[in-house]
């Protein structure tokens, strides 16, 4: 049997996980010297709500290679092969953990690959290994599909605050102040793991016109999954989903709650798409 294996920021719901049948391993999250397992101890909704009221932003810490090493030995003598697919390793340690615990376990029956993206864009991968894993297809074959398919995602997002951005260092105070007084909404992107600021404009609205024309550039596979995130903000990536639903006509939509680890910067506001270009 392929096991999918995971971290919990793919930030796939606990129904969409059991659903899917893969295994999700938490990072953890601290605010001050509380400790929580991510979306174990710590549901989306408490995390915002304590961010909200946070002087200062929460840690995170990645999955250290012992958690690995104990769930990819219980596989191995099920005789399983695993496909792990985890966040960008420019963004956390948590894939070289996973690489570490593979070299110790079982180098022939573990695939680890760096998705060199994270929340419901590192979903959307998830998504489609478990769907791969249904047809029968062997660990290997698996990976490199989706390894494949990494290289065909596209990822953008907006934020509705520049303050948790502030608060983390990302950008100046003045920038924060200036941007908020002129409306200021930055676009991310996620390229090959490293988060940018793709683009500014004024307003959600501008955003999201922007981000159409980025499909027209670049169109959706509309073969494939759509995926919409939101950061505690339905109503906003409803906004988002109806602005870009002409540039996806008939695509299978599928939808994600922003987990702690990408909120943390974020904060809550931040919505998007992530889907896969045309071949």
């Amino acid at each position: 049997m392929v096991r999918i294996v995971t971290d919990s920021t793919c930030d796939l719901s606990p129904e969409r996980q059991k659903a899917l049948g893969v295994e999700v391993v938490p990072l953890s999250v601290h605010f001050g010297e509380e400790s929580f397992l991510d979306g174990i101890d710590l549901s989306n909704e408490e995390f915002y709500a304590r961010l909200r009221e946070a002087e200062t932003l929460p840690t995170t810490a990645q999955v250290n290679p012992e958690e690995f090493i104990s769930r990819f030995q219980a596989h191995m003598a099920a005789g399983d092969q695993v496909v792990g697919i985890f966040l960008a390793s420019q963004l956390s340690g948590t894939c070289q953990s996973a690489m570490i615990a593979r070299d110790m376990v079982d180098e022939d029956n573990i695939f680890v690959l760096d998705s060199t993206t994270v929340t419901f864009g590192l979903g959307l991968l998830v998504e489609m290994a478990a769907r791969l894993r249904d047809q029968g297809l062997d660990a290997r074959t698996i990976a490199q599909k989706v390894e494949a398919l990494a290289k065909r995602l596209r990822f953008y997002a907006v934020v509705s605050t520049l303050k948790y951005l502030k608060m983390g260092g990302r950008i100046s105070g003045t920038a924060a102040v200036v941007g908020g007084m002129l409306g200021i909404t930055p676009i991310l992107n996620i390229r090959d793991g490293v988060v940018e600021a793709a683009a500014k404009s004024r307003g959600r609205k501008g955003a999201f016109q922007w981000m159409e024309k980025q499909l027209q550039a670049e169109p959706a596979d509309l073969s494939l999954p759509v995926s919409f995130g939101n950061a505690d903000s339905p109503d906003i990536m409803a906004e988002c989903e109806a602005a870009l639903a002409a540039s996806v006509p008939g695509a299978e939509v599928l939808e994600s709650s922003i987990g702690s680890v990408v909120g943390t910067h974020a904060g809550p506001g931040c919505t998007g798409i992530a889907y896969f270009v045309k071949e």
